[in-house]
């Protein structure tokens, strides 16, 4: 072990070898280096010696005086992050969700009267489609984040690269009109499997990031994300109901 020491009083290569010979005597001393500039001393030891101690063989030198180097105070590093409105944090999503709503009102009012089922068809496929680009943009850095909540994830993490391709393939089934019943009923599982985690980890009041836009954005796990696996549940059950 090394200890660092300050030793006032040496001014030359004699007062150096002084010392060096008076701590040697200690037989734990191995090594002794010494910076005559500052003082600074390093003692290689191989078992502890007191302070008291060193001192005490230095004393037929008055002139040497040994002494503890005070350890800098650590002063913590405060950063703090910048208090962000909710609306700032999650401008992203909703700047998507406006957009998909959007488009679906639009295609939902073409024949000039509103059509629910084609809104919310729309909808979903929008959703599907842009949230598993997001995911696709960064898998690996998706699947590392999906697997800290999704139930799923946790024990087979692979499902959190195939999850994108699941959301995509439902995001091209609904925007073709590709066996409603069953991409409904696929919806609705899937869904449902996801939110577990989901309300999990925000009851739980963990501090995850939410993969729902991959790792492209930085948005913490919230009711929002709650909301947003509760909407695509709804949906697809209603849709469901609608057709049955």
């Amino acid at each position: 072990m090394t200890h660092s020491y300050n030793i006032t009083g040496i001014t030359c290569g004699s007062c150096e070898k002084k010392v060096k010979n008076a701590l040697t005597k200690i037989a734990a001393i191995t090594n002794i280096e010494i910076d005559r500039t500052t003082g600074i001393t390093n003692i290689h030891m191989n078992k502890h010696i007191s302070t008291e101690a060193l001192k005490s063989a230095l004393l037929e030198y008055p002139k040497y005086q040994l002494s503890e180097i005070a350890p800098t105070p650590v002063v913590p590093v405060v950063i703090e992050e910048e208090a962000k409105s909710w609306l700032v944090t999650y401008k992203p999503l909703l700047f998507i969700f406006g957009y998909i709503s959007m488009v679906s009102g639009i295609v939902g009012n073409t024949a000039g009267v509103f059509n629910t089922w084609e809104a919310m068809r729309i909808f979903m496929a929008g959703f599907f489609l842009v949230f598993s680009f997001f995911k696709f943009l960064d898998l690996d850095g998706f699947a590392d984040s999906y697997s800290m909540y999704d139930i799923v994830a946790k024990k087979v993490k692979a499902w959190g690269y195939i999850y994108p391709f699941v959301e995509l393939v439902l995001g091209v089934a609904f925007a073709t009109g590709f066996w409603p019943v069953t991409t409904n009923m696929a919806t609705f599982l899937v869904m449902s499997v996801s939110i577990i985690g989901v309300l999990q980890s925000v009851f739980s009041k963990r501090k995850i990031k939410c993969a729902c836009l991959g790792a492209v954005f930085n948005l913490p796990m919230s009711t929002v994300t709650i909301i947003e696996d509760a909407l695509m549940i709804t949906m697809s059950a209603w849709m469901l109901l609608m057709m049955l």
